[in-house]
Parts: C-alpha cells; sequence; structure tokens
C-alpha cells in the first residue's frame, strides 16, 4: 500500500484516546454550567467535518443547536446567540482567518469557546475557554466522538456512550483495517478515473458533508479536478439531468438513517451511466466496535476510504496532495 504507516496510524488515534478524561471533564463542566444554544462555526472541510455531529444531537435530543460557515456569521451574525451559548470550532492550523475571527466576534459576545486544533498554542486556542490538540492525531472526529457523546450522556440522551467511549480505544486500529480492505478497490478507482474530466459527487445526511469537502478539499484543491457534489435527496431535484451514460458518478452509501435515500440515487443512477462507484460503509468490517454503534460512525469509516483514493490519486497521476496555485498563497 503506498504512504502507509499501521504503526503511526495507531499512535495517531492514541495520541486522542489519551486525552479522554480531560475531553469528557470539558463536557461534564458544560453540562453543569448549562446553556442555551450549541453552535457551530469553521471553514471548509472542518466545518464539515463537525456537521455530523450536529446532527447527533438533533436526532439524539432536544437540545438546541446551530450552525453557520464562519465568514458568513461574521458578515450576518445571529441573533439566537446569548451569553449562555456554547460554541464548537475547529481549524487543523488553528489559524485559519475567518474561524478566528468567528471566535473574536463570539467571545466579543460572552459566548463559551470550545475549539479542536491540530498544533499547540495557536491563535484560536488562545481565543478559547476550552481547548483540545490533536497533534497528528487521526482521526479528529475521535474528539467529538468522546466530547459531544458525553454532552448527550450528561443530558441523559445516550445512555450507551460509557460502552460507546470504551470501545472506541479500538477505533484507530479499526480505520487501519478499513484503509487495508478498501485500497485494492481504490486503486482501481484512481486508475479508472484519474483524469475524467468531470465528477459528479454524492451523499446524504451524515456521509453528505463529506462528499462536499471532500469533493471540493481533495478533488478540486488538492487534485485540481473539476467536480460538482450535491446531496442525495437534492440529487433529484436538478442534478439527475447531467447523467449520461459517460459521466462519473461517486455515491457515498451510509450506514445511517438517511441510507434508503443513497439507494434511490443507485437505482436511478446505475440506469443512466456506465460510470457509478458505490462507497458503502457497511461494506467494512470494525473490529472492536459493536455493531449497535456502526450507525454513529459512518463519517469515520468512509474518512478512512477516501484517504486511500486520495493516496492512490496521487501516486497514479503523479500530483502531489500538497501542490497548490492559490490557497494562503497570497491575498483574497
Amino acid at each position: 500500500m503506498i504512504n502507509f504507516n499501521e504503526e503511526q496510524m495507531i499512535k495517531n488515534g492514541e495520541i486522542i484516546y489519551r486525552q479522554r478524561e480531560s475531553i469528557e471533564k470539558i463536557s461534564d463542566t458544560l453540562a453543569k454550567e448549562g446553556f442555551d444554544l450549541l453552535f457551530f462555526t469553521s471553514s471548509g472541510g472542518s466545518m464539515a467535518m463537525m456537521q455530523p455531529f450536529e446532527m447527533w444531537i438533533n436526532q439524539k435530543s432536544a437540545i438546541p443547536t446551530g450552525s453557520m460557515i464562519s465568514a458568513d456569521f461574521t458578515a450576518m451574525g445571529c441573533n439566537r446567540i446569548t451569553d449562555k451559548t456554547v460554541a464548537f470550532l475547529t481549524s487543523k492550523s488553528g489559524d485559519t482567518p475567518d474561524t478566528v475571527e468567528a471566535a473574536r466576534f463570539l467571545k466579543q459576545r460572552g459566548v463559551r469557546l470550545v475549539s479542536v486544533t491540530g498544533v499547540p498554542d495557536s491563535p484560536l486556542e488562545k481565543l478559547s475557554d476550552f481547548n483540545i490538540t490533536y497533534g497528528e492525531g487521526r482521526p479528529q472526529e475521535l474528539v467529538f466522538y468522546l466530547l459531544i457523546g458525553r454532552l448527550l450522556w450528561n443530558q441523559g440522551a445516550f445512555p450507551d456512550y460509557p460502552r460507546f467511549a470504551e470501545e472506541l480505544k479500538h477505533l484507530a486500529a479499526a480505520l487501519v483495517e478499513v484503509r487495508k480492505q478498501a485500497d485494492p478497490f481504490c486503486l482501481e478507482y484512481a486508475k479508472k478515473y484519474c483524469r475524467e474530466p468531470y465528477h459528479i459527487w454524492i451523499g446524504s445526511g451524515d456521509l453528505w458533508p463529506m462528499a462536499y469537502s471532500y469533493s471540493m478539499c481533495t478533488l478540486e484543491e488538492s487534485l485540481w479536478l473539476k467536480t460538482k457534489s450535491v446531496s442525495s435527496p437534492e440529487f433529484f431535484h436538478g442534478t439527475l439531468e447531467l447523467l449520461e451514460d459517460d459521466v462519473c458518478v461517486t455515491l457515498l452509501v451510509t450506514e445511517g438513517p438517511t441510507r434508503f435515500l443513497d439507494e434511490k440515487v443507485k437505482a436511478f443512477a446505475r440506469q443512466h451511466t456506465h460510470k457509478l462507484t458505490c462507497f458503502d460503509a457497511g461494506d467494512y468490517a470494525l473490529p472492536g466496535i459493536s455493531a449497535s454503534f456502526r450507525s454513529l460512525l459512518s463519517p469515520v469509516i468512509m474518512a478512512a476510504v477516501l484517504q486511500r483514493v486520495s493516496k492512490n490519486m496521487e501516486a497514479v497521476t503523479g500530483h502531489s496532495l500538497d501542490i497548490r496555485r492559490y490557497y494562503r498563497k497570497g491575498g483574497y
């Protein structure tokens, strides 16, 4: 397997899991102090990474939530926000300008800030009341499974949290096995479709943010491939008209409650293009994780699978994932 270090990946996951106690203390403190709104704001792929957790809260509880892309938020504001609100922000670099500006905006209004960053002592961390630094740890989502899961448990909305959290110690190793299982198919996909002139990426529910962010942050930003992303239900309100025999369509199939929407897309697309690929979260084993928790984990399963697509695309095309023409190259 190309660019694959199993030992390091497991160690990376341990970086986060060793922080379980301190992460849970943050949730316990927030629950004790109380809040009127849980607000999620960040930029780009970081925002997409958090969105399934807002969905999780909405499915499991009656806790009020809100979310806005940081630049939209600072431009428009949100009248639901008060000094009793808790905001969650994340940035790998900790210095994403729009996200840092949103943090300042929120701080001025007395909002408590919980940030998740990839590096210590970042501008975002310095603005925050609470911070979790994951370093080279992956998956970053593990922080939110512990943080939001514990918060739901404190609200009586997720009684299985203690068992779930205990099993999450196996997550990094389980996702290594997902990568191994997925790699041959991902390599084949990369070889077949790495030079397609146009891609359509589709997903629903907790995998819609993944379809959106992967198409934008990896295929467009990193590999410079022309890509359209659309959610499974919205596919039938316009994008379906673009399907022809040679149009490349990639569907991410969740194990969550919106799976039937993905199946509907699959049934239609297989009749109208010869280039349909389905990556189904349900196809991959998760050693050490109970079947009852799988419906929560589609985003991290799919992130592991798509990492193998990225690494193989990079190798097949010779186009480094680190090359940028414009992003962070100057003012805009």
